[in-house]
Parts: C-alpha cells; sequence; structure tokens
C-alpha cells in the first residue's frame, strides 16, 4: 500500500485523532464525519479535515459509502497509525477511550456496549497512593502502617522501599523491600491504614528483587477430568500449542496468575474441574515461587 511518506511529521493531536478513525473503521466496519467530531469535541468541519488528510496518506485504506455517510475499510486495509491487535483495542474500547489516556464518558465511541464485574473496591484514600507514588518515583524510603493478616501489630511502622504497583485483577499491591523482614514482598494497597515518604534515599531497587527480575515458563493444560471434547475446546481458547498453555511470568507475579486463572493447583487435581479448569504441568519448577497459591 502507497503510504504519504510526510506520516512522521503529523502533530501528535492529529495522530491521534488519525488513530482513532483507523480502529473505528476496521472494528466497527465505518467511521463518520461524526463520529470523529463527537469523539475529539471538534467542530464537523475539522473532522472532515481529518477524514481528507487520513485519505491522502493512505488512500487505498478508506472508500466512501454514500448509503451510510462514511467511510468503510477497504479490502487492502493495513493499519498505520494504530496497533490493532485485540489486547491493545479491547481495553480501549471498554475504557470508552478514543486514544490512550483520555475517557469519554458521555457517549459510546464505538457504540458497543461492555460490562465489568461489580467487584468490591480495595483502595486506600488518595493521600495513601500519592505518598506510595511518591516514594516511587522518587526512589525514596516510605514508612507505612499496614494491616496485615499475620499476628503482627497493625499498629507498627514499618520501613519499607518500594519500586513497582502490580495491578492483579482483584486488588492493586505495591512491591517493595522491607527492612524489617530484609526481603521483598507485597503489600496490598488497601491495607495501607498510612503513608509517609521519608527524605531518606532508597538503598534496593529493582534489580536486587530476583523474583521480581528472573521471568519462568508457566506451563498450564485442562483439567484431566473434562472431557476431550472440553480440553479442545480450551486449547483453542488459550490458543494453545502441543496441549500446553505456555507463557512467561515474573516469579514474584507467579501466584497471582495462578489465583486469576483459577488453576487447580492440588497435586491430585482434586477440585472441580468446571470451576477449575486448568493444571499446571510443570508443577515442581513452579511451587517453590508460588507457596501460598498451592493447595
Amino acid at each position: 500500500m502507497a503510504v504519504d511518506q510526510s506520516v512522521n511529521g503529523i502533530k501528535r493531536a492529529t495522530q491521534q485523532r488519525l488513530q482513532y478513525i483507523e480502529l473505528m473503521a476496521y472494528y466497527t466496519g465505518v467511521v463518520t464525519r461524526s463520529d470523529v467530531a463527537k469523539a475529539f469535541g471538534i467542530s464537523d468541519a475539522a473532522a472532515t479535515k481529518d477524514l481528507k488528510f487520513y485519505g491522502q496518506i493512505a488512500p487505498d485504506n478508506l472508500i466512501y459509502k454514500h448509503n451510510v455517510f462514511g467511510f468503510v475499510p477497504s479490502t487492502t486495509f493495513e493499519e498505520i497509525f494504530t496497533d490493532l491487535e485485540p489486547h491493545q483495542v479491547l481495553p480501549m474500547i471498554a475504557a470508552n477511550l478514543p486514544f490512550v489516556g483520555q475517557t469519554v464518558e458521555q457517549n459510546l465511541l464505538y457504540g458497543v456496549n461492555t460490562e465489568y464485574l461489580p467487584l468490591p473496591q480495595r483502595l486506600p484514600n488518595k493521600k495513601v497512593v500519592a505518598q506510595v507514588i511518591r516514594a516511587i518515583k522518587q526512589k525514596t524510603k516510605l514508612s507505612l502502617v499496614y494491616s496485615s493478616l499475620s499476628d503482627r501489630n497493625s499498629s507498627e511502622a514499618r520501613i519499607i522501599e518500594p519500586h513497582s504497583l502490580v495491578n492483579t485483577g482483584l486488588r492493586w499491591h505495591v512491591r517493595a523491600y522491607s527492612e524489617d523482614t530484609y526481603d521483598f514482598r507485597d503489600f496490598v494497597l488497601s491495607r495501607v491504614q498510612q503513608a509517609q515518604q521519608l527524605g531518606e534515599k532508597a538503598e534496593s531497587n529493582p534489580e536486587y528483587d530476583d523474583d521480581w527480575m528472573e521471568p519462568i515458563n508457566l506451563q498450564l493444560s485442562p483439567h484431566p477430568k473434562l472431557s476431550e471434547e472440553k480440553r479442545q475446546i480450551l486449547m483453542t481458547d488459550y490458543a494453545a500449542e502441543d496441549n500446553i498453555i505456555e507463557f512467561t511470568v515474573r516469579r514474584a507475579l507467579l501466584a497471582y496468575v495462578l489465583q486469576r486463572l483459577s488453576v487447580d493447583t492440588t497435586e491430585d487435581h482434586s477440585l472441580n474441574p468446571n470451576a477449575y479448569q486448568l493444571i499446571i504441568m510443570n508443577r515442581d519448577e513452579i511451587e517453590p515461587f508460588a507457596g501460598w497459591a498451592f493447595l
């Protein structure tokens, strides 16, 4: 496909509108002037200009159709501005984003309803989150009062050196070096009662956190107690090859992945296969780094 070579010189704001045009056309089958105008709060004339500009850059990508008053993707359509892979696009559609960083809540930009599970919020107040993020960003120590499920007195202040935030899909936690236990561990944000950034620089960094830095291959397979038909459906569902669902994950995040995927971690695969549809194939390799997730 012939592409105008001036693409690299396009201003960022214009690129964002061209990305939306591309995504909208490819995934919904049509993009109109009013779509662009509504998504970015611009005039119809400005939206028309953007669509015309896109046509100049990629003349073979879009075709105008009078019956829909808009542009449809051609059979030779190739993306230029946007990564159109589902892992990029679906979160944008779910969050109603015309581009990363801007949410428009008053209308459905792509005309597609999406829904989230109504899970309870597990977050502290914004002052706590701000202190945690500042400590990470500025690489300083952090004093916090933390409600632990262990027997430790929750009113005692701890000193940690945080380096990363993690969203497990069920909760947020901060990965940090603990001066009390002399190791790296996770602190659930919703259990932080108080947090205060300290002026003292952190002495650790992520490179010292072996479980964070070291990746490991996790190998899963459909539960053996499922019927062969269900096993094959799962293999297709996960786009697995050679009957193995395999991917790489940080050792520090292994237990959360097993929990999120509802993996049967019992040695004899005794859990209900309809609720726990996957099992671990490389258990001996994985268990040392995800002990609490194993039954």
